[in-house]
């Protein structure tokens, strides 16, 4: 690994501001924000929080780190994040979910390093970072490289998996820098860039059309378009919890499929998901309905991380399949968006 150059812009190091949404977030809010606290990085950093209504402690628990609370009436996390995004004042914005753990006290540091090019506009972790304490579904997940089994076979996934030892499929221009991966971008397909780290210049984020939502991909997508294509993948891990089990799991995938289409129908989105391929679609079906070839899958994973959290590959896939099978269906005859109502970590 090359030395860590400290990141300059117009010779000083640049101000972050971490932006945060937050909703009944107080089983992780804590531990994400102590580890930005902790953050030995020399520029200014301030932390906004955009809270949509939380019920339990987390805004007590914000209060102890920021004054730089916002509402986020929209509640969704994709309002939250325009909101802080709104009220950010520093060079570099930063969008950290409530459920991430910034993993060194360098973190910070070495995220931004690569803003010392004036061509790079955002940067993201290669990694999800893996621990033997966590529980087994964020066990499986920083494995597997990504939330979401589904983009396994689409192969558009944008962390390092163990089972593909790949950390995207999806074809794009590499220069390895020591440090980091610089990486150029093709608007016609992309990995699945720009959430739970991802680092950003404020002038480039608010060069982009930011409403009353954020989208991760489309906001990445929408810089491309402006020919701001080049990013870096930083050789750093983030945490990324998975609060809850299965049953959360199932809520989560619900709340994928239904706030997409939703979204969609109201011409909100930008980035054009209906470019993935059918085939890989296909195979998703069908190795899911055989469970063989994911059994395969567990076992490559397996020899390359001894874990039993890899069979929840099993149940994941099923669950994914049977959710977003049925969501589809529901979202020919009606579209809408799942309900927020008490929802937590």
């Amino acid at each position: 690994m090359s030395k860590l150059e400290i990141p300059d812009v117009n010779n000083r190091i640049p101000s972050i501001s971490i932006v945060i949404p937050t909703y009944n977030s107080a089983k992780t809010l804590g531990m994400c924000l102590e580890s930005i606290k902790d953050q030995e990085y020399q520029g200014e950093v301030e932390i906004i929080i955009a809270d949509a209504g939380s019920t339990d402690s987390t805004p007590e628990i914000a209060g102890r780190y920021t004054d730089k609370i916002y509402p986020n009436p929209l509640k969704t996390g994709e309002a939250g994040k325009a909101v802080g995004v709104k009220h950010a004042k520093n060079d570099i914005i930063a969008l950290i979910d409530s459920d991430n753990i910034l993993p060194s006290k360098d973190w910070l540091l070495r995220m931004t390093e690569p803003f010392n090019y004036q061509e790079i506009a955002g940067t993201e972790p290669l990694y999800y970072t893996y621990r033997e304490k966590d529980g087994y579904i964020t066990r499986y997940c920083a494995m597997l490289g990504m939330n979401d089994p589904l983009c396994l076979f689409l192969g558009n996934y944008d962390r390092m998996c163990m089972i593909t030892d790949k950390w995207t499929e999806v074809p794009v221009v590499v220069e390895d820098k020591g440090n980091y991966l610089q990486i150029e971008l093709n608007e016609k397909k992309l990995p699945t860039i720009g959430a739970n780290g991802f680092l950003a210049r404020r002038d480039a984020l608010l060069g982009c059309s930011i409403g009353d939502y954020l989208f991760d991909i489309d906001i990445v997508y929408e810089l491309i378009t402006m020919k701001k294509n080049r990013f870096a993948k930083v050789k750093v891990g983030i945490v990324h919890l998975f609060s809850g089990d299965v049953f959360t799991f199932v809520k989560k995938q619900r709340r994928r499929i239904k706030d997409y289409a939703y979204y969609k129908e109201l011409k909100l989105r930008k980035y054009p998901w209906g470019s993935l391929g059918k085939i890989k679609m296909m195979k998703f079906v069908v190795y899911t309905l055989t469970v063989v070839p994911l059994v395969f899958q567990v076992l490559m994973g397996y020899w390359r991380k001894q874990d039993r959290a890899w069979w929840f590959h099993v149940p994941a896939c099923w669950v994914t399949l049977v959710v977003y099978g049925w969501g589809s269906l529901r979202n020919i005859i009606q579209t809408e968006q799942e309900d927020r109502y008490m929802w937590g970590q």
